[in-house]
């Protein structure tokens, strides 16, 4: 029989305690190994964190400085009467699809030479030619004073840098050469005048724009069947409601002001709302995260409706149901799949399935799918698929962990009442385990919404905001995401300027959605062992 501890020699115990490193017996070096591990993950963590907080919040004084020189050098003044063009272009683009409507109905239900059903369509093209043309004083003007105010714009610019250049000399000691760089301030009053007095020519040129449409959309053709007509009726409304809306762009440019400051706030909102991300441009740069947001999100809820049923339904087959040979088999072949770099796995997506979901939605007899056929072959629908490989291993391996945590005493009480293996999986296994399969889908959710490559890849690289309108249709078109646009813009920014500071900002916005989904997680994971326990 084997002695106790207390059984040992004292003199033996006394020995073992003697042993010490730099003054510290075993436990202790030990302890402080592991927790010096643990120590070095919180600093890391911190400087990171530390990191993108200082190069990121620099972003919001730099875009208040970049909304107040786009307001002083009269840029948003120049951009209310643009809005107003760029809304007929898009009423102008309503008539170009009227005009294709009509001209499928002539040549394939009325099986019409498209020679003819053109000549069909000429009083329909006098008519769209004539809407489209009455913008043009709207136009001309448009063009006269971005030719202002972009010379305005460059002179503050060049200002500005000329500050610069002085600010190195004399951080250089060459104040001598300082001294010499000349700086002339710029008076934005005296340089917006020119732009100020074109308002009346403004007033007059809208009122025969206004004119002119009216009188064109008083002649509008008749379209040949009821289906059309309908779209030609909402072509009429939308014109009235844009013309309804010419009064207020005159007062918004009676009451603009060059010197109303920027607020605060505003950098943030632009930023957290903005729908438009434009940088390099020599009109002004925008940096609004909304399409990329929405474009992450899209290819993760892609992504997660594919990887979820494979991911869980694997689990619940290998847990539940499957033999050992298929689970020694199936489950290594799995987690195998976490191996694959996301690089391959993206040069899979542009040379294989993306050109083979083109040619798969030009079948006829799949016609029926939303967005079939399609033409762009890197999209949501490419990446999303993609991004589902990665995340099924994630998902499976802790759905299969969750299920394991069930106590087996479940699954005999309900074969003690009768129910079968079916009915005890739905009924018994899957309530018991939710907790953490929600937990592993949220994992899973945090796994694609973080990856790179793959969406930098396949995902089509657009930034915009898709076409909601198209429905399903929707998961054809192509977008940008968070962590594409930060891999994509990096390695071509200057340190420390506007776009820099902005990418950082991005980095900070998907590092608190990776917290958040962490958390939710972790709660839910909690909450299970509770109720387990």
């Amino acid at each position: 029989m084997e002695p106790s501890r207390a059984a040992e020699p004292a003199e033996f115990l006394t020995g073992r305690r003697k042993f010490h490193l730099f003054g510290l017996t075993i436990d202790e070096c030990i302890k402080v190994f592991f927790g010096g591990n643990a120590v070095v993950s919180v600093v890391v963590l911190a400087l990171i964190t530390i990191f993108l907080f200082k190069e990121g919040f620099g972003f919001f004084g730099l875009n208040q400085q970049s909304l107040r020189v786009y307001r002083q050098a009269g840029l948003e003044y120049v951009d209310i009467i643009r809005a107003q063009q760029d809304d007929h272009t898009a009423l102008t683009r309503y008539l170009s699809d009227l005009r294709l409507r009509q001209f499928n109905y002539f040549t394939q239900q009325q099986h019409l030479a498209p020679a003819e059903a053109n000549q069909r369509l000429a009083g329909f093209d006098e008519f769209a030619d004539r809407f489209g043309g009455a913008v043009g004083p709207i136009r001309g003007l448009v063009s006269d004073l971005t030719e202002t105010v972009t010379a305005i714009k460059d002179k503050f610019t060049n200002t500005e840098n000329r500050k610069e250049e002085r600010r190195q000399l004399l951080a250089e000691g060459r104040t001598a050469d300082a001294a010499k760089v000349e700086i002339t301030a710029v008076d934005f009053a005296a340089e917006l005048k020119p732009l100020l007095a074109t308002r009346p020519a403004y007033v007059e040129a809208n009122a025969e724009f206004a004119r002119q449409l009216s009188a064109v959309i008083a002649s509008a053709p008749a379209m040949p069947i009821p289906d059309l007509q309908a779209r030609m009726d909402r072509f009429k409304q939308l014109t009235g409601e844009y013309l309804a809306g010419f009064p207020a762009v005159e007062q918004k440019l009676k009451t603009w002001d060059y010197t109303r400051p920027v607020p605060w706030y505003q950098t943030v909102t632009s930023f957290i709302l903005g729908r438009d991300w434009v940088t390099a441009s020599f009109w002004q740069d925008w940096y609004g995260v909304i399409p990329l947001f929405i474009g992450s999100l899209m290819v993760s809820v892609v992504a997660l409706f594919f990887a979820v049923p494979l991911g869980v339904g694997a689990a619940i087959y290998i847990n539940q149901i499957a033999t050992p040979l298929e689970q020694k088999l199936i489950k290594p072949a799995i987690e195998f799949i976490s191996a694959f770099p996301s690089v391959v796995l993206g040069f899979f997506g542009v040379a294989v399935l993306g050109q083979a979901l083109r040619a798969l939605s030009q079948q006829p007899s799949l016609a029926w799918v939303p967005g079939f056929p399609f033409s762009e072959r890197l999209n949501i629908l490419t990446a999303g698929c993609l991004l589902a490989l990665l995340a099924v291993p994630t998902i499976f391996t802790l759905a299969e962990d969750a299920l394991n945590n069930v106590p087996r005493s479940f699954k005999e009480a309900s074969f003690a009442l009768g129910a079968n293996r079916l009915q005890t999986i739905v009924k018994i296994i899957m309530p018991a385990s939710l907790s953490g399969i929600i937990s592993a889908v949220l994992l899973g959710l945090g796994r694609v919404i973080g990856e790179t490559m793959v969406v930098l890849l396949c995902a089509g690289n657009r930034i915009a905001i898709p076409d909601f309108t198209a429905g399903l249709a929707v998961i054809t078109q192509p977008v940008h995401t968070m962590t594409g646009i930060i891999a994509q813009e990096m390695g071509e920014v200057v340190r420390g300027s506007i776009h820099y500071r902005a990418l950082f900002v991005v980095g900070l916005v998907l590092f608190f959605l990776s917290l958040l989904i962490n958390y939710v997680a972790q709660r839910i994971v909690r909450r299970y062992r509770i109720s387990i326990g």
